[in-house]
């Protein structure tokens, strides 16, 4: 065999791939559903989503539709960091879905929408042979083999990798509906005995170096209801590794003869957790297993990774997101099962949430144009109509748009009452959104919008950041305090149900605690409270006191994204200085200032003085000069 370049990918992963819409509503038939959440899935996509969160290489092979769906799994794949330059788009077939639900702790009805989909329409011609040399491993799965053009296209990705000399696996996946068993609404039944699918499956098996599955894909694979008899038949033709999934118990795996006694395998406990959903939960077994695998691991240590995968996907919502970071995965190893309900976790589930955020935010320089109380204020100073406020925050995006530099993210905060259409601009510009929730000015806090703040934020857009302003102060009265920090519960309690990332903006009440460390006392009281905000949107601090700032945020929550410097319309001189201080600490992302940007021309504007090009050429100035600061200290930060 001619040598052949090193591999690229740890694996590529080849078949189904389709939008994942899973029931909000759990205990009841998925007739009774009344809305879905939409996740990317698929077995092979799981896979590839599974593995690339624990740090492997992965690619996907597969088709999607050219349409929103397609775009969605693309684009969700790319976050991810799984490689899509295999994943062809089909401009005549629409992308695949599916419905899951889970009607009790036994039943999670499962239907497929797959007809003449895009993922069921690959072919060879999709199996680019340097594309498959690239990668360490492929994964084959099986109901990319229910159908002629799919299993030519899926034997010469094995032929191709064989070749190569490089690893084969197949993830039996066996649903009898979509090998044409059964009707299309009995997805999920697991298992129906066919002798004529059982011969096509043994036809996979001799080229496999490894065969994953469960009792029921084992026992289609091998012909036989018999577990032992069915590995045995399995082995008859084929000497590839074994991994027999098992359930709560974990895993056996038989990479020699079929012992007697089928508990002599090699094997590796599985965890004690409450089953809440066990839809996908065996693509993150095996995405667990090949990370082990493919580095090499003593088989023992790849069992216990994949179990652990396991038990951390069947007790969440939705297949792929599910899957665990690989330090999400150590910190569970490690501490071990503190709570059965694993979503339950508090630190479980904040390291699982603050681990796959998706994106990198830094640089951020941010125009701040939520402000609703203040332009009120100055619309009745100059006898404005109230009204032309939205105008105003439309010119102001313009400004901020037009400021747009490559080495800088845009960022800006905005509200739904004068900001809406610009919101939507703002929306498809990709630009850093937050969005305030607090009732302007109020102490104790109170929230604008539906009363119950989880339906609120529940219908905005997935990358909002739920900003919310509180007044508070480390030497308050016990009362206030317990007051805002109920609040403050309340908001973190609604961002995490409806995946939403938030921050928590603090502005020191006028009595109290006052010096260089106040501000981080008031965060230690917060965090105390098992409130961690994705975010801080904090005041000017003195060297000592950002010092404080990011010792707290270090003991407490590494994983926090950072801090936004505000404003509070101070003086522009004094604006560039807290800049200089806050540029130097390492937590500081950027900055959100508003009032010092936009106040004078907003005056002006709204009392019929300017223009909209003089309204705009003024903020400008300002804008680009606090992004000069900013980038100036950033860069000798760094030197």
């Amino acid at each position: 065999m001619a040598s052949q370049p090193a591999p690229i990918y740890d694996i590529i992963t080849i078949g189904r791939t389709c939008a994942d819409l899973y029931s909000d509503q759990i205990g009841c038939r998925m007739e009774d559903a009344r809305s879905f959440s939409k996740y990317i899935g698929g077995c092979p996509t799981n896979i590839a989503v599974g593995g690339s969160r624990l740090g492997l290489k992965t690619a996907l092979l597969s088709r999607v539709g050219d349409d929103q769906i397609g775009r969605f799994v693309r684009e969700t794949l790319e976050a991810e960091g799984v490689e899509t330059k295999g994943l062809a788009t089909d401009p005549e077939r629409l992308t695949a879905m599916a419905f899951l639900g889970i009607e009790d702790d036994r039943n999670f009805p499962l239907l497929f929408v797959r007809t003449d989909c895009a993922d069921a329409a690959l072919s060879e011609d999709d199996i680019d042979p340097d594309f498959i040399r690239s990668a360490k491993a492929i994964v084959v799965t099986g109901t990319h083999f229910s159908k002629p053009h799919l299993e030519a296209a899926s034997f010469k990705a094995m032929k191709i990798a064989k070749e190569a000399g490089r690893k084969i696996v197949f993830d039996i996946d066996f649903r009898p509906n979509l090998w044409g068993l059964l009707g299309a609404g009995q997805g999920d039944v697991r298992f129906v005995a066919n002798a004529a699918v059982t011969e096509r499956v043994l036809r996979i098996l001799p080229d496999c170096d490894v065969i994953v599955g469960t009792d029921e894909e084992v026992h289609i694979a091998g012909g036989s209801t018999d577990t032992r008899e069915a590995l045995m038949n399995i082995r008859k033709v084929s000497k590839a590794m074994i991994v027999l999934k098992t359930g709560p118990k974990g895993c056996l795996v038989f990479d020699g003869d079929i012992p007697e006694n089928l508990e002599d395998g090699i094997s590796s406990q599985g965890f004690p957790v409450e089953v809440f959903n066990v839809l996908g939960a065996g693509d993150g077994f095996m995405a667990g297993f090949l990370r082990g695998y493919v580095r090499d691991l003593p088989l023992e240590k790849c069992c216990q990774i994949a179990n652990a995968c396991g038990a951390l996907a069947v007790s969440r919502h939705g297949c792929a997101p599910a899957y665990p970071s690989w330090e999400e995965l150590e910190f569970f190893l490690a501490r071990g099962v503190v709570n059965p309900r694993l979503r339950e976790d508090a630190d479980l589930e904040h390291v699982h949430w603050a681990t796959n955020r998706r994106g990198k935010w830094d640089n951020i320089c941010a125009f701040a144009i939520d402000h609703r109380m203040q332009l009120e204020a100055m619309a009745k100073d100059v006898g404005a109509d109230p009204a032309r406020i939205a105008a105003f925050k439309d010119l102001a995006l313009e400004t901020m748009l037009s400021a747009r530099r490559p080495d800088m993210m845009l960022g800006t905060l905005l509200d739904s009452n004068y900001g809406r259409q610009a919101l939507f601009r703002a929306e498809k510009e990709g630009l850093w959104i937050g969005r305030p929730v607090e009732l302007p000015g109020s102490l104790p806090l109170r929230f604008e919008g539906a009363a119950s703040l989880g339906a609120e934020v529940a219908s905005w857009p997935a990358d909002h950041v739920v900003k919310c302003l509180v007044f508070y102060n480390p030497d308050d009265p016990e009362g206030l305090r317990r007051e805002q920090l109920d609040q403050l519960l309340r908001l973190a309690s609604a961002a995490r149900l409806s995946r939403h990332e938030y921050l928590i903006e603090i502005i020191a009440t006028q009595s109290g605690k006052a010096g260089e460390t106040a501000t981080a006392q008031a965060m230690q009281q917060i965090y105390d409270e098992g409130i961690r905000p994705d975010w801080w949107k904090l005041t000017d601090q003195t060297d000592a006191g950002w010092g404080a700032v990011g010792d707290v945020i270090e003991s407490n929550d590494r994983w926090c994204r950072g801090v936004l410097l505000l404003g509070l319309d101070a003086s522009f001189d004094a604006l560039e200085q807290s800049i200089t201080r806050a540029g130097r600490s390492p937590y500081v992302r950027g900055f959100a200032v508003g009032r010092t940007i936009f106040g004078e021309a907003a005056l002006a504007w709204l009392a019929g003085e300017i223009d909209d090009s003089k309204a705009q050429e003024m903020m400008k100035v300002r804008f680009e000069k606090l992004i000069d600061c900013w980038q100036r200290v950033r860069v000798q930060a760094a030197a």
